[in-house]
């Protein structure tokens, strides 16, 4: 056989395969949120890494809700292929499983003081990330995790009137999420109303709710919810942390190369610090504005709604826990991670805040 033959093929064949294995990809990621959600700034930024991590090679292409298919579709819609991928918040599927809601928005810190920043420190080295990828295994789901963005802690909301008790509380149609935090608080009497974000503002011009949660104020002021109510409270339980995730169709993320990956991977742990140190940033601008600016009154959320939430959190964890195996793993994982790191991180941040408040206090 002709050598020279036999070397040309081969670096034929070599070129190919570099080719191949360098082609460009590109993943459509539909958001939960419309465009001009405070969400989709941190998205595109991930987006814009993961690109840059692999020279190119990996385009995620952004795309606001609805833009194929509706807000509760997209995760069915990422698992058969209808769409590349999706972003969301994971608590959203907790009717396909109810552990989606310990990932996603464990209610109440998990009942055991979670905060956002504990919570990123169980799931990266407590055992978390693990247990995370198992979920969509127990899902029986075609799609492959990663989380982005922590959001909380969570403000309780927003109402037309002040409110001085749970008596007050209960008297209002209540925008909440889906999944559990929003059943608890039909757990404890308020006519919870689970809903999209997008569908907020015009349901509460349209009457059809009279208070509303979303996020925090910068999300919160750039949905308008300031246009129409005018009472706002910060301290809530329902999401002390909040994380919303990107999901990508298991063969896509498959097709990809190992290099590829670890970049999508790289860029996720990057944005979970980026968005963080994004959101007390922004805000703190927001409330600034929402209260010089836009008439909003803070108010301080009423004592009683403090053990009444909590009560019924922790009395859903547990019934959870006992009609779910891999709920409680992962329940008793966070609780494990908790009792090692709580009592430190708790009070470290306790000598924290109450130089925060002082020096808030002080600007009043």
């Amino acid at each position: 056989m002709n050598m020279k033959r036999v070397t040309i093929a081969a670096f034929a064949a070599f070129g190919l395969f570099a080719a191949t294995a360098s082609a460009e990809v590109t993943i459509r990621v539909q958001s939960a949120t419309p465009d001009t959600a405070d969400e989709m700034v941190m998205l595109k930024e991930f987006a814009a890494d993961v690109e840059a991590l692999t020279n190119g090679e990996v385009n995620f292409e952004v795309l606001p809700a609805g833009a194929i298919v509706g807000v509760q579709e997209i995760f069915d819609a990422v698992d058969s292929g209808l769409i590349e991928a999706g972003f969301a918040w994971t608590h959203y599927w907790s009717g396909k499983h109810p552990a989606a809601m310990l990932f996603g928005s464990p209610v109440a810190g998990a009942g055991v003081g979670l905060d956002n920043i504990a919570f990123i420190s169980w799931f990266m080295y407590g055992g978390g990330k693990e247990l995370y990828d198992r979920l969509w295994e127990e899902m029986g789901a075609n799609v492959k995790g990663f989380m982005l963005q922590p959001v909380g802690p969570e403000a309780l909301g927003w109402f037309k009137e002040p409110i001085n008790s749970m008596e007050d509380f209960r008297k209002y149609r209540f925008r909440t999420p889906p999944g559990i935090p929003g059943q608890t608080y039909k757990d404890i009497g308020v006519a919870s109303v689970a809903m999209g974000g997008g569908d907020i503002l015009p349901a509460l011009e349209a009457g059809t709710i009279d208070a509303a949660e979303w996020c925090c104020p910068k999300p919160d002021s750039v949905f308008g919810l300031q246009k129409v109510l005018k009472n706002y409270y910060l301290q809530g339980l329902h999401q002390v942390v909040v994380n919303a995730d990107i999901y990508i169709n298991g063969d896509v993320y498959d097709s990809l190369t190992d290099h590829q990956k670890r970049a999508i991977e790289v860029a996720a742990n990057a944005s979970l610090t980026k968005s963080v140190a994004y959101r007390i940033f922004e805000n703190g601008k927001a409330l600034k504005d929402l209260t010089d600016n836009h008439g909003v009154i803070l108010h301080d959320t009423p004592a009683d709604y403090f053990p009444a939430y909590m009560n019924a959190a922790r009395a859903t964890l547990e019934k959870n826990a006992a009609d779910n195996e891999f709920f409680a793993e992962v329940w008793n994982s966070q609780r494990a991670f908790a009792e090692l790191a709580v009592p430190f991180w708790a009070g470290a941040q306790s000598s924290n805040a109450q130089l925060g408040k002082a020096f808030a206090d002080s600007l009043k």
